[in-house]
């Protein structure tokens, strides 16, 4: 036998295997969009996903609806479910069938695993004392947002000045939620700060290459190729010293002494008893930036977009805020009460959304769905939500900005607080639904509305050239607004000194 029949018998031999595992593989009973799911094939299909993800997934919930389909990913298959029945179902799976934790980015890979006993306790103290902690924290959300606003909104005068949005809103994000975070004097070091914007930027692009790299190559491949890791080094670096300083003064002067921080890390230390080293707290520091910049600058951005594209929303908005504000000051109280700046930032996330998928779950034993789909273990299963907000049957003329939509619903008997911007519902599932909905929504929504106040009193707003709202950049499930998108600001000569 020659080496050219060697070469064929073995390939031949590699290409049946490869035909007989896509045969038996479990998944392949669930519809395929986007192209064929035969291997090697499927790398392509995955691409393709990449590139035109939102209409393949408009394409699936029209065709499957209240059923499953799936979408090749580079290192899986990510199988969508939608329709209330299969949202609810989803949301009400134990954590020892799918799994909120596991579900998410490549983490392990990138900056290293978490102890389990240490996986939880960030989420805890966000949904317990930070939510609790907000009607006292207003005070200094506020004076950092006008500090802040002022570094990165740089008007003066009467003169329209064009701004680009994404940036500046991040910059005020990082600075607003890192003096909840890490307090002061660091939430204003700049080197601190732009770290907590790249960190964020790193992580998804760290993830994008991983998926590209085999299952058994990631625990090797994954710290080689982070920017995040290294980015993580480098503010460990910089928040030990703070850190230490206070363990020094918790052991000497027990639960409280002048001038105690209330912020995040501090209560993470008490709340672990010192337990945890500077790395670890830089660690979850990090995260917390992540999810806030990224989720809340995008959606800043997004509103932005929408108010200044459409200015008629600008006074009915002043006029709420102002009213408000002179009844409530700058509280969390006040922001309660602003309906339309609620319903508009509502709109604007049913509109855009953070993602066009949400209630990432990662399937941790064999389980088949209510519809008789089976999803085995390590199945990547997530809920359509752009397709969901944007279904006629769900919201009146779905695919029409509102800004006063959801204001409006609230008027029925008993519906005051269903439809406000925090809220969940298997037909609303921007921020997830059930147990597992973001624990840090409250916080995003007084920080966002704080913002959206601040800005509409004080300037004017709107879109310079042909008029149109910068159009939202899609890759894969993912959706953000135009990075380099502008809007024309105008310090508001009128503005009332509230």
């Amino acid at each position: 036998m020659d080496t050219l029949q060697v070469v064929a018998y073995t390939s031949a031999f590699v290409l049946a295997g490869l035909a007989l595992r896509w045969y038996m593989h479990p998944l392949r009973a669930i519809p395929t969009l986007g192209g064929s799911d035969l291997p090697i094939l499927s790398h392509y299909a995955a691409q393709n996903f990449m590139r035109n993800g939102k209409t393949l997934l408009q394409e699936g919930y029209r065709k499957y609806h209240g059923h499953a389909f799936k979408v090749p990913l580079y290192d899986n298959w990510l199988v969508v479910v939608s329709g209330p029945k299969m949202v609810d179902e989803l949301r009400r799976r134990p954590d020892d069938e799918v799994s909120f934790l596991d579900g998410t980015l490549q983490m392990q890979h990138m900056i290293g695993h978490d102890e389990e006993e240490h996986r939880h306790v960030h989420i805890d103290i966000i949904r317990d004392k930070l939510t609790r902690s907000l009607p006292a924290l207003m005070p200094v959300i506020i004076e950092e947002l006008k500090a802040a606003s002022d570094d990165y909104i740089s008007v003066t005068g009467d003169e329209w000045e064009a701004i680009t949005v994404m940036p500046a809103m991040q910059k005020i994000i990082a600075r607003i939620s890192n003096r909840v975070f890490v307090g002061l004097p660091t939430c204003r070091n700049e080197d601190f700060l732009r770290k907590g914007i790249m960190f964020a930027v790193e992580i998804f692009q760290d993830n994008d290459k991983l998926k590209r790299v085999p299952k058994f190559l990631k625990p090797l491949y994954g710290p080689m190729i982070s920017k995040a890791r290294k980015t993580l080094r480098s503010a460990t670096a910089e928040l030990a010293p703070i850190i230490e300083e206070r363990k020094s003064r918790m052991s000497e002067f027990g639960g409280d002494w002048t001038d105690k921080p209330n912020d995040f890390v501090q209560w993470l230390l008490e709340q672990t008893n010192n337990g945890f080293s500077a790395a670890e707290i830089a660690k979850i520091v990090l995260v917390l930036n992540m999810a806030a910049i990224h989720t809340s600058s995008n959606s800043i951005t997004h509103i932005l977009y929408h108010l200044a594209a459409e200015p008629q929303y600008l006074a009915p908005l002043r006029e709420e805020v102002e009213a408000v504000i002179v009844e409530e000051g700058w509280t969390k109280a006040a922001m309660v009460k602003m309906w339309k700046l609620d319903s508009f930032m509502k709109e604007s996330q049913r509109i855009n959304g953070i993602s066009m998928t949400s209630l990432t779950r990662k399937v941790m034993k064999d389980i088949t769905l209510n519809d008789g789909t089976f999803l085995p273990k390590g199945t990547l299963v997530v809920a359509d939500a752009f397709n969901t907000h944007h279904d006629d049957n769900v919201y009146a003329d779905a695919d029409t900005f509102d800004g006063f939509r959801f204001a409006r619903m609230r008027e029925g008997e008993g519906e005051g607080t269903k439809h406000q911007f925090v809220n969940t519902s298997v037909e609303y599932v921007t921020f997830g639904h059930g147990r597992h909905a973001c624990p840090g929504r409250f916080f995003a929504a007084n920080e966002l509305k704080a913002m959206l106040v601040y800005i509409i009193i004080n300037y004017d707003l709107k879109i310079g050239g042909d008029g149109k709202r910068p159009s939202n950049i899609y890759h894969g499930a993912g959706v953000t607004p135009a990075f380099g998108g502008q809007v024309l600001f105008r310090k508001r000569q009128d503005a009332p000194v509230i």
